[in-house]
């Protein structure tokens, strides 16, 4: 439950062991890069650009390469295979990349290539396949369409809109002035936008005929072939086959680099790391000896690092403690249970200077929260037995995903625990099969209480729980004041609030509409009935007093902003009655599972009434906890975020961002 303490680290060292003390401190991943450039006067920053470039299209290489194999050669793997990580490849494969580079990147280009030719291969197919649609209409032109007539005649190829007969395109041409006696009209084809036909007229007659057509819309072709349309077809599809066998042996080829797949993915990840150094180090000052570089780096590391950096290259070191004035990027460090959490803190924001990490109490109370809005056994052992088996069975899967499911594992706990204490196993399945199938009701009674038959008790509970929670968040507060020393802020914010809100609590338990939630009387007699006033009313005074402690010497504006200060009140009762999402949300579970039970049982009998029962319970159950298990993941954040948070907490921090070797496939181990 801690934000670890940073210090900076200020480095100079020759420049002769640049290479090998940035790739060390790549490796170790625990100093984020912070150069304050005014710092060092007389220095200059490489242009490190173009090879920066180079290694990132080298990497983008790589990774097109394998997306190339992925399509033609893909890699066989299970459904739960995206979950496994990335593996951890000794230092030697590192070593091995580095020497194999030239060959394995050369093998990726050779792959980009290949599938370069296939997309041109395929792209001349359906090129030559519009052509030889585009012949079809005239197949029955048994000369070259290039043919342009003899030395008496002209031949006229094209087509006319609409379907046009010979017949009318002959009396066009004998009608037209001048007119053409003698011609020969032939329609190849038709179909209903357009009619296909050759016109073959004497020369002497070309430019009356070529008018009279161009008039009943005629228009040439935009191509032409110097074979027959039959012929020009055989060539293209010669041409087609032969474009199908060279996709079929460049695919073959790709395939075969199927083999020099994680050749592949060292090398992407090689020269993402490359990349990745080549821009810290153009942010790093220079002289034409020395380099430096400076940074946060958490403190349980700094002493170490410093001396192995000191002792193996030569380095001057310097640790510095932080000032006060400035922000260090935060990096927290929890216990395994409440590390399960970080996601959802993250999501929020991570604690800005001078906040506490929040995340142990807020793991507690999210997880205890979540398995009342779930509730029911059944759902939980689910989540246990689901979360636990991904966790064991891929130890390497990425951080984050991990404790993700640790989370919703302990939530699952969490579930199972109140479902016991509730009754709740799928409902009421253990009653509705028992009584329904073996003629005798085995009974699965609440080791506490059931919310269906008691929902105000479990909503008393709720605001119980509500309270405690929002009272934490305002002690959180209270130490948060102390600490930066505004002891004055402590006594008027929260020592105020909270002897105002006792009393009102105080107040509130003795009264009738208490009585009528609890089904019970609670008297305190006198005694604590008179300390109740008291508190109301120290509180509300302080609170009267001091909200406006600022405006000294404004008297009405002071009391007013402590009027508004009062006011608040509200906010705390809407804060608290959220909480009684936790009765509505446990309450919608148990009584849908029921509703499915029920419902699997109404229809048939005997075998057919079972497999109805098992197909209803089987996507009811689904249905029912996959809504209701979003709901409880939704409103603990919302629990947590809105009412919690408010009391004490910003979030602003920023995450600590080690320069780190950062890669997509496979981790290398750090060596010793």
């Amino acid at each position: 439950m801690a934000v670890l303490q940073m210090q900076r680290m200020n480095l100079v060292a020759m420049k002769q062991n640049r290479k090998s003390i940035l790739e060390r401190l790549q490796e170790i991943g625990g100093l984020e890069i912070d150069v304050k450039q005014e710092e060092y006067d007389g220095t200059v920053c490489q242009d490190t650009s173009t090879p920066r470039s180079t290694f990132e299209k080298r990497s983008a290489t790589a990774d097109q390469a394998l997306e190339i194999l992925d399509k033609y050669a893909p890699e066989k793997t299970s459904l739960l295979s995206s979950l496994a990580g990335k593996p951890l490849l000794e230092r030697a494969k590192l070593k091995e990349t580095v020497a194999n580079q030239s060959d394995y990147i050369r093998q990726a280009n050779r792959i980009v290539n290949l599938e370069k030719q296939i997309t041109e291969a395929a792209a001349t197919i359906q090129k030559l396949e519009n052509q030889a649609e585009a012949l079809v209409p005239w197949e029955k032109l048994d000369i070259p369409m290039s043919t342009e007539g003899t030395a008496k005649t002209v031949l006229f190829l094209g087509t006319m809109p609409d379907l046009v007969t010979e017949e009318a395109v002959l009396t066009a041409l004998k009608v037209h002035e001048p007119a053409v006696d003698e011609a020969d009209v032939e329609v190849l084809s038709s179909d209903k936008d357009c009619t296909y036909l050759s016109v073959l007229c004497l020369r002497r007659d070309a430019a009356a005929a070529e008018e009279a057509l161009r008039e009943m819309g005629f228009a040439r072709p935009s191509w032409f072939v110097n074979r027959t349309p039959a012929e020009e077809q055989e060539a293209i599809k010669k041409g087609i086959e032969a474009r199908k066998a060279e996709i079929e042996q460049y695919t073959a080829e790709v395939a075969t680099f199927g083999t020099a797949r994680e050749n592949l993915k060292m090398v992407s990840d090689y020269y993402r790391m490359r990349a990745g150094k080549y821009e810290v180090l153009g942010t790093l000052p220079q002289t034409e000896n020395t380099f430096a570089v400076s940074g946060y780096i958490p403190a349980y590391l700094a002493k170490d690092l410093a001396k192995e950096l000191e002792t193996e290259y030569g380095a001057s070191v310097e640790l510095e403690e932080l000032s006060e004035k400035e922000k260090a990027p935060v990096l927290l460090k929890n216990n395994p249970f409440s590390n399960s959490v970080d996601g959802v803190l993250a999501s929020y924001g991570l604690p800005g200077k001078g906040e506490i990490d929040p995340t142990f109490i807020m793991s507690i109370f999210y997880i205890v929260m979540f398995g009342i809005m779930l509730s029911d056994a059944g759902y939980g052992a689910l989540m246990v037995i689901a979360c636990g088996f991904v966790l064991a069975k891929f130890p390497r899967m990425n951080e984050g995903l991990r404790k993700s499911l640790k989370m919703f594992f302990f939530c699952g706990i969490s579930t199972v625990v109140w479902g016991i204490l509730f009754g709740g196993f799928f409902g009421d399945a253990i009653q509705v099969i028992s009584r329904e199938f073996f003629g005798h009701e085995v009974a699965f009674n609440a080791v506490w209480f059931a919310p269906i038959e008691d929902p105000m008790r479990l909503l008393i509970y709720a605001l119980i729980i509500g309270i405690i929670h929002l009272f934490i968040g305002e002690a959180i507060h209270g130490y948060t004041l102390l600490k930066s020393g505004d002891k004055i802020g402590f006594f008027s914010d929260v020592v105020g609030w909270y002897l105002f809100l006792i009393g009102l609590l105080l107040l509130l338990i003795p009264s009738t509409i208490f009585e009528s939630m609890a089904q019970t009387t609670i008297d305190f007699g006198p005694g604590l009935t008179n300390l109740s006033y008291v508190l109301t009313i120290a509180g509300l005074l302080i609170l009267l007093i001091m909200a406006g402690r600022r405006k000294k010497k404004k008297v009405g504006i002071r009391l007013l902003l402590g009027v508004y200060e009062i006011y608040g009140i509200t906010s705390w009762l809407s804060d608290w009655l959220s909480y009684s999402r936790l009765l509505a949300l446990g309450l919608a579970t148990g009584a849908i599972a029921q509703v499915v039970n029920m419902i699997g049982t109404m229809f048939g009998s005997g075998i057919l009434k079972l497999l109805i029962f098992i197909v209803v319970f089987i996507i009811g159950h689904a249905l029912n906890m996959a809504i209701n298990l979003l709901g409880a993941y939704v409103h603990s954040n919302r629990l947590e975020y809105v009412e919690f948070f408010q009391k004490f907490y910003d979030g602003k921090g920023e995450p600590f961002k080690p320069f780190t070797a950062v890669t997509k496939y496979v981790e290398f181990a750090r060596s010793k």
